[in-house]
């Protein structure tokens, strides 16, 4: 027994910032920005918490599959930017929401998402749950160098959520991490030791840029290829790629470098949302169910990596009901 996705939900903050108005902050342009990143616009938490985010993409998950925060068994959040150490995403969320569960949090970076998904079919194959709600939230708006322009223009906040049941639609999976802060690193600024001598460094997004491209590109690739041949299925049958969204260059060249896969169905929003980091892959996926695209019985493909360096990837058989827009 693995799972089936029974509703997804998402959130993001009411603020836009779009490049133009970026480029008042920082040397840039909104030509600049979308030639290398492919982002135009991202949203920005003012007021909002990551509690906030990802309590009401649950809230609307919970209510597209029709299940009530009680009938949980477990919530895990994925996040690299929860409100505290402790307690965590998945406990504030919990609490939130009015279930009784337990609840914990994973950090995985960008591919969390996928990485919490594997966690949770673990679960249910050992049958203790019936019901689980997996959310990704992020305020990366407040880890960035808001003077680098090679980071701050790229990511945005949000959260996705799904609600997962008891089924077996979950086919197949991909998990790869490297252990290296090398190329993609978020220091933790741990500045309350009297005692500590070593070097203490900014808590800000620090990224290499053509190494993540390289990586992602080949890890993407390698993922889609392996979860496909596990499941069984050919490209033709992929209804749909929810790929991390990165950088919509990164996207292309997945979709050159797969060419059994028509490249239409490689779905993108990077353009209105940035990255979300471990919140892009629900996000996209909610947006995609809430569209109609998706029907049950389709294959759908996610595909994720980031920060670890971390990958990921799964295939899924759609089986949830429609979820109004």
């Amino acid at each position: 027994m693995s799972f089936q996705i029974l509703g997804t939900g998402s959130f993001v903050p009411e603020r836009i910032v779009t490049n133009d108005q970026l480029s008042t902050m920082v040397e840039t342009s909104d030509a600049w920005i979308t030639q290398r990143v492919g982002v135009k616009e991202r949203h920005v938490c003012t007021t909002e918490t990551v509690t906030d985010l990802g309590a009401e993409a649950g809230r609307r998950a919970l209510e597209a599959a029709g299940v009530k925060p009680e009938e949980l068994d477990l919530i895990i959040g994925a996040t690299i930017s929860a409100d505290t150490i402790s307690p965590g995403l998945g406990g504030m969320v919990q609490s939130r929401l009015g279930a009784s569960c337990p609840a914990f949090d994973m950090n995985v970076a960008c591919p969390g998402f996928l990485f919490a998904l594997d966690v949770a079919a673990g679960f249910f194959a050992r049958k203790t749950v019936k019901k689980v709600l997996v959310v990704s939230a992020e305020r990366m708006s407040g880890l960035l160098d808001w003077t680098d322009r090679s980071t701050c223009c790229i990511f945005g906040d949000g959260a996705g959520a799904a609600v997962l049941g008891e089924g077996d639609a979950y086919l197949a999976s991909e998990l790869h991490t490297m252990g290296d802060d090398n190329v993609i690193s978020i220091p933790t600024a741990w500045n309350n030791s009297p005692f500590y001598e070593g070097e203490q460094k900014k808590n800000c997004v620090n990224m290499k840029g053509q190494d993540t491209y390289k990586f992602a590109v080949t890890s993407m690739v390698r993922d889609i290829r392996s979860v496909m041949e596990k499941a069984g299925i050919s490209g033709e049958q992929v209804k749909a790629v929810i790929p991390h969204q990165a950088n919509l260059r990164i996207i292309n060249e997945a979709r050159r470098r797969l060419p059994e896969i028509p490249p239409e169905r490689f779905l993108t929003n990077i353009e209105r949302v940035g990255n979300t980091s471990s919140a892009s892959e629900p996000i996209l996926l909610d947006e995609a169910a809430r569209s109609g695209l998706l029907q049950p019985g389709d294959y759908v493909v996610l595909s994720a990596f980031g920060g670890g360096l971390s990958s990921a990837a799964c295939v899924v058989r759609w089986q949830a009901k429609e979820i109004a827009p």
